[in-house]
């Protein structure tokens, strides 16, 4: 039977796999690397409205899915 906090940590898991399939891709993938595109690997661009707020909630989540991780070990 699970417990409460279990419930909780599957929750959380199922919020971080929404949140990483809402951020979009940041390279062209497999087709770029066959055929030479993307060559500015090494260009620097900044996140901006939407994506980096939901960079910043990926990020916060998956702390917190770690520390329920490590609590429900902690837990007798």
């Amino acid at each position: 039977m699970l417990q409460w906090y279990d419930w909780i940590f599957l929750a959380v898991a199922v919020i971080i796999i929404i949140l990483c399939l809402l951020q979009g891709g940041k390279s062209e993938g497999a087709s770029g690397a066959i055929t030479g595109g993307g060559l500015n690997v090494f260009v620097k661009t900044k996140e901006r409205g939407s994506e980096k707020v939901i960079s910043i909630l990926t990020l916060c989540v998956a702390i917190l899915f770690f520390l329920i991780a490590v609590l429900i070990n902690v837990i007798p």
